[in-house]
């Protein structure tokens, strides 16, 4: 079986991002003009890669993000399992002192390994692990597909690189993401994928 190859990006910014609104997936925010910037230039640093299919999540701003792409003619679907983490009742609003404090004891919560524990009306890091790691098993399955592209959400992504390389899940802030920042993962003999380019942002400049 041939091994694959992800190149894993984050959606483009969005106003949400810019005004540090929490938007999970709940929040079907679309990009601003330099999101769609972005989107642009990703697509003109990468459109030589022969891409099998791209996959997105639900969300408009990750179809936005590859909608470059689309001159291209490559497959996209759907994986609702990479939707963003759900972040409960501080969804689609401003940070304030007060749920400042709160979202830095909940990352501090699963960086101690208490991954069950989530905001309010959320979603707990595990139940989000989880759902990835049955979207995963459907990519690997499809053994036509030998170079994807995947467009996701910042802690679903830090989430999924966990799922990835084989790191704990309560290790996942030690993987860093910007807008339209690029993953490059190459799949080894025992499945778990190797990181190639970490949080690359040269096709940005």
């Amino acid at each position: 079986m041939s091994k694959k190859t992800i190149y894993l990006i984050r959606h483009g910014q969005t106003d949400f991002n810019k005004q540090g609104i929490v938007q999970g997936s709940g929040v079907d925010s679309t990009l601003n003009d330099e999101g769609h910037a972005q989107a642009r230039k990703f697509f003109k640093a990468y459109h030589h890669i022969n891409f099998d299919k791209i996959y997105v999540t639900e969300l408009q701003r990750t179809h936005q993000t590859v909608a470059p792409f689309g001159q291209k003619n490559i497959p996209v679907e759907i994986v609702p399992e990479f939707n963003e983490i759900n972040w409960g009742i501080f969804e689609g609003k401003l940070p304030t002192a007060e749920n400042t404090k709160t979202f830095l004891e909940i990352l501090k919560r699963w960086r101690n390994g208490d991954l069950d524990h989530c905001i309010e009306n959320g979603e707990t890091p595990l139940a989000m692990f989880e759902r990835q790691s049955n979207g995963l098993n459907r990519i690997l399955k499809n053994e036509a597909e030998d170079t994807i592209l995947i467009c996701m959400h910042g802690r679903a992504m830090r989430s999924f690189l966990c799922l990835l390389t084989g790191t704990t899940l309560q290790n996942m802030d030690n993987f860093d993401h910007a807008n339209v920042c690029l993953y490059k993962l190459e799949q080894r003999q025992d499945n778990t994928f190797e990181i190639k380019l970490n949080n690359y942002l040269e096709h940005l400049s």
